[in-house]
């Protein structure tokens, strides 16, 4: 078996969680002065945060969102009216004193996005509106549930709202969905657990008839999807039923990811309203929903499903240049540079290791392309490209793997669902 083979016949038969691939990509670390569930995330980490969250939001753009941002805190009293003072406070970090006000650390947007919302009148043909925000959110968790990136203190989601008018939120309940399941198989996840989740009993705001008239649109969105799907009876929020679609870790373990909830309470409490074709004031219905669900949770997810091993558009190096000598580093430094100023992402090993060692390093982090350098290379203007997925060693003009690497990334572009 050569030098190429080993490294990747280990990677196939040895699947990491991805505490273990963390620590190989060098994605993130964590430190006790920094605190209990809070991530640092290192650059070939933060990069790969970055692929995501420029995918979603181009996602978004195109699929009829309006981007929006707002603060990590707010007054106590928005809290109150949103409810979650009253059915969320031991999920909540402690209050912060303000000026006299206490303040809270946001758990999650809703609140802030219902403010944006207000501000200015709507009418019915304004609706559906759907705001969406790459949004930092903290949210105490016993430290005894926290693990890796899965379950954390600090972590940031892929947030959106919707607001409709109640004839609209069949149809933006399943627009929804499938823009949830076109994120899930864009990213080669197929292998995933649809619930519906419906009312607890002892923990919930607002009429029980419109709750049972939530769960059948629900219903009705994952039915029209062609999904299987079980009934999580009673693990709905305190606002509404939900979609949740749950992936599963190398460990056997389900993890909640996108979720889809149903909300005719949080309009009511904040007296949102629109103007209906009749010219009186209406209150809207509103959509909660994630597609990553959190980009901690779901980076961990594809860290696991790939076994470290990303497609090209989404490594965040996705070729290292191989030196066989010292002779061709002024050659290699050239392909870097030339491919850097392209916009790809590259690194070039220029240490004194021997290739084979050099090789190997390079599989260990995962890098999707090796770029090999000889002398023959060099003469010639060529790169040897080792493929690591696909096990596949061709040599090519500089020129033609740029053609390549262009083809590779459009593979990660988003496109128009609805």
């Amino acid at each position: 078996m050569n030098v190429f083979d080993q490294e990747e016949k280990f990677m196939e038969q040895n699947k990491m969680d991805h505490i273990e691939l963390g620590k190989q990509l060098d994605f993130f670390m964590k430190h006790p002065d920094v605190g209990q569930g809070l991530v640092l995330w290192k650059p070939h980490g933060a990069m790969f945060r970055y692929l995501l969250e420029k995918f979603s939001k181009e996602a978004h753009v195109l699929n009829g969102y309006q981007w929006v941002s707002t603060p990590h805190i707010g007054k106590a009293n928005l809290w109150e009216t949103s409810g979650h003072l009253e059915f969320y406070k031991d999920s909540m970090y402690s209050p912060m004193d303000i000026d006299g006000e206490p303040y809270y650390l946001k758990p999650m947007s809703c609140p802030f996005h219902v403010m944006v919302y207000q501000d200015g009148i709507k009418s019915y043909r304004d609706l559906p509106i759907r705001l969406a925000e790459i949004a930092p959110v903290y949210r105490y968790e016993l430290s005894g549930t926290l693990h890796g990136l899965t379950r954390v203190r600090g972590f940031t989601q892929d947030d959106a709202h919707i607001i409709a008018t109640p004839e609209q939120m069949g149809d933006e309940i399943q627009k929804a969905l499938d823009f949830s399941l076109y994120i899930l198989r864009k990213f080669e996840l197929k292998q995933f657990k649809a619930y519906i989740a419906t009312r607890n009993d002892e923990k919930y705001i607002g009429d029980p008839d419109e709750w049972i008239n939530a769960e059948k649109l629900l219903t009705m969105a994952v039915e029209n999807a062609g999904l299987d799907y079980e009934i999580d009876a009673g693990g709905g929020a305190f606002y509404g039923p939900k979609i949740d679609l749950k992936l599963m870790d190398n460990q056997g373990r389900e993890w909640q990811c996108s979720t889809i909830q149903f909300d005719f309470n949080i309009p009511q409490r904040f007296s949102m309203s629109y103007i209906g074709q009749d010219g009186l004031k209406h209150t809207p219905m509103m959509v909660h929903r994630a597609l990553f669900g959190s980009v901690e949770r779901f980076t961990a997810m594809l860290m696991e499903h790939f076994n470290g091993q990303f497609p090209v558009w989404l490594a965040p190096v996705q070729a290292r240049i191989l030196l066989i000598s010292e002779e061709q580093l002024d050659y290699g430094e050239f392909i870097l540079n030339t491919l850097k100023k392209k916009g790809h992402r590259v690194e070039l090993d220029s240490s004194n290791e021997t290739l084979g060692m050099k090789v190997r390093n390079t599989q260990i982090a995962r890098i999707p392309l090796m770029l090999i350098i000889g002398e023959k290379e060099k003469q010639d203007g060529l790169v040897t490209v080792r493929y690591l997925r696909q096990k596949k060693q061709q040599t090519m003009k500089l020129d033609d793997f740029l053609q390549l690497l262009v083809m590779e990334e459009a593979k990660g572009k988003a496109e128009v669902i609805f």
